[in-house]
């Protein structure tokens, strides 16, 4: 099996893996925990069960249908670009970045995608149930993103003689995300740190060359 081939079904494992992961993950928050139910694993971890119209993370911008049109052109580009650098050789560990970055997405998308017509919405202290399809709380492409992990590592009370914020209650790092919200900022991070303008630089450089005719010919008469 060649280089391209291994890159390529090892890419693919990755990917399946991660949305299979993130999914399971979701509907077992969902099935089994009502809206806002947190459960106490540590001080600085809990599962919070929420659910957001937005980006990664809770962050809420744009309509709902643009914003998921948006990710589903992305992650279309993206895999097209993925499979395009295969072709033309690509460092092993730059492709699993943009796997998990892929994955991620691809992840988040399925939820906005069919969540609205699979399940129901159900006040508390009611668990989510699946329901048959289109019958469920939203339509196609207007799902809400189930998230769970949340971790308020640090926590305070700003003194009352602090402009702005005095008085007010502190938590580092508050936002609340899921497993295809990790992989997508893991994925660009280790982007970030090693693989960098020298990188892509590199590797146009390793590339194979190629050979045109003419210099072929030229090559053939300087060794007579």
């Amino acid at each position: 099996m060649s280089s391209k081939n291994k890159q390529a079904i090892t890419a693919a494992i990755l990917a399946v893996g991660i949305i299979v992961i993130d999914q399971a993950i979701k509907v077992a928050v969902k099935t089994g925990m009502y809206l806002h139910q947190s459960i106490k694993v540590t001080n600085w971890f809990h599962i919070l069960f929420t659910e957001n119209d937005g980006m990664a993370f809770g962050m809420e911008v744009f309509s709902k249908w643009l914003l998921t049109s948006f990710r589903i052109v992305a992650v279309i580009a993206l895999t097209w670009y993925i499979g395009r650098s295969i072709k033309r050789g690509i460092n092993w560990g730059y492709l699993i970045c943009l796997t998990m970055i892929a994955a991620g997405a691809a992840g988040n998308i399925f939820d906005c995608l069919f969540y609205g017509m699979i399940f129901n919405n159900p006040p508390a202290p009611m668990v989510a149930e699946f329901v048959p399809w289109g019958t469920g709380y939203g339509q196609l492409m207007l799902g809400r993103v189930v998230d769970m992990f949340y971790f308020p590592l640090v926590e305070w009370d700003w003194p009352q003689s602090m402009p702005f914020c005095g008085g007010e209650h502190f938590i580092f790092f508050s936002p609340i995300f899921n497993f295809a919200d990790a992989s997508i900022s893991c994925g660009v991070i280790a982007l970030i740190l090693f693989y960098n303008q020298k990188m892509f630089s590199s590797s146009v450089a390793n590339a194979p060359s190629v050979e045109t005719p003419s210099a072929s010919k030229a090559e053939e008469s300087l060794n007579k």
